[in-house]
């Protein structure tokens, strides 16, 4: 039987590894430069930014949801789930629908304007899951970003 629970400080290290897993999937392992104790402090510091609901089996993470509250100028505050993690060999068995909805439910209990997230164009299971929920899958946003290298050599 799965149990949700809210994360720990103590479960890190295996959400850790569950990121690195997912990174393998999504094709690009390279991206992941977060130290474990970068992780930890933005969990659990002294200015936390992130929380998750970790999905057990027989006391054991084989999923977990991360979020945080952002702000939309178009639509005020949303959760925004930045990773749904389920490990691979318990995808399809209802843990990632668990989760999912622990978010939708999350979303609503702290009052906030919707729920937004982002999906692989060629991640087809992923889509069909968040479509059967209604869920708009967009198009036409690019991401952009810059890394801690680029930020800290930034000169004007």
């Amino acid at each position: 039987m799965t149990k949700l629970r809210i994360a720990t400080k103590e479960d890190c290290p295996r959400l850790l590894e569950l990121v690195n897993e997912l990174a393998l999937f999504e094709r690009e392992p390279q991206e992941v430069t977060v130290t474990l104790e970068e992780f930890i402090d933005a969990g659990f510091g002294a200015k936390p930014v992130w929380k998750a609901y970790v999905a057990e089996v027989d006391n054991f993470i084989v999923g977990f949801a991360i979020y945080y509250v952002r702000y939309s100028t178009w639509k005020g505050c949303r959760l925004y789930l930045e990773d749904l993690i389920v490990t691979e060999e318990w995808r399809g068995k209802g843990v990632g629908k668990l989760l999912f909805e622990k978010m939708i439910e999350e979303a609503r209990e702290l009052g906030l304007n919707g729920m937004t997230w982002q999906v692989l164009d060629w991640n087809e299971p992923a889509i069909k899951f968040y479509e059967k929920y209604q869920a708009a899958i967009g198009s036409g946003w690019l991401n952009g970003s810059l890394s801690k290298e680029q930020v800290t050599n930034f000169r004007l």
